[in-house]
């Protein structure tokens, strides 16, 4: 729905406002790499991805270079930018920021990591990561609804991912039961199969191995149970396809997937 014929065009900013201890993005999440960009050379990026005809403008960890990205907007509709804009973001997002960006942001794409405040302080050191981002999820859910498509690809709403850990340390079932208490059940759902010991996860004595399969299709089966409606889900294998390596200079090369982007980190 976000890739089409065309791709999402993708952008990834350099840092992060979490820092999760087994980001699969480290390199630019904790380290930095990237390069310093001022808006109009982002603005062009956003132009050279419309005109390769990809489907939408997929901004990916942008929460902590909104002003930039915002001027970087400013300066793209005025030379003709028509994409949908996909907010690609972790979660831990303030109600403030969700409420100024009504009417800027098409698709809300928001993770959630993690149900427990102790799991979450285990893992990002963010003890108050739930309910922030329950709320941010609440809020992006009353802006835009339900994810809205028009021949198959996505123009407005909101699509929630969530990352099954090992021993369910994410709290999955209790998120997928509040999701359902909160009225979500239309939303769509990723669930993902994906996880593996990244950067200081890897040796960690409870997130240092990868999910099993009955870890996964538990959390599957369960959201099914629950009647949502509508649920993405991945082969346990896809860990192989999904990490980058953002010190070469197409980091997704190897990726089996067909999802165009563009290299520029902010």
């Amino acid at each position: 729905m976000l890739v089409g014929e065309g791709g999402s065009g993708t952008i990834f900013f350099s840092g992060c406002n979490l820092l999760c201890a087994y980001c699969q993005n480290w390199q630019i999440s904790h380290e930095r790499e990237g390069r310093n960009t001022p808006p109009e050379v982002l603005a062009d990026a956003m132009l050279r991805l419309q005109d390769r005809g990809v489907e939408n403008i997929n901004l990916v960890t942008p929460t902590h270079w909104v002003p930039a990205i915002l001027r970087a907007l400013r300066i793209a509709y005025g030379k003709g930018l028509f994409l949908p804009v996909v907010y690609n973001t972790n979660g831990y997002d303030s109600e403030t920021l969700i409420q100024y960006l009504d009417g800027i942001v098409d698709i809300w794409l928001p993770d959630f990591k993690h149900w427990d405040d102790d799991a979450a302080r285990y893992c990002a050191r963010a003890t108050n990561y739930p309910e922030v981002a329950r709320r941010a999820i609440r809020a992006m859910w009353r802006q835009v609804g339900p994810l809205r498509l028009e021949r198959g690809r996505a123009v407005r709403g909101m699509m929630i991912r969530h990352l099954v850990l090992p021993e369910y340390l994410a709290g999955s079932f209790e998120f997928l039961l509040w999701l359902a208490d909160e009225g979500m059940l239309s939303c769509t759902l990723g669930l993902m199969s994906q996880y593996a010991p990244h950067y200081r996860a890897a040796g960690d004595p409870k997130l240092g191995r990868t999910i099993s399969d009955k870890e996964y299709h538990d959390v599957v089966e369960f959201a099914e149970k629950l009647g949502f409606e509508h649920v993405l889900v991945q082969d346990i294998s896809s860990r192989a396809h999904y990490v980058p390596d953002f010190r070469r200079d197409k980091p997704f090369a190897d990726r089996d997937r067909v999802d165009r982007g563009t290299d520029l980190e902010g």
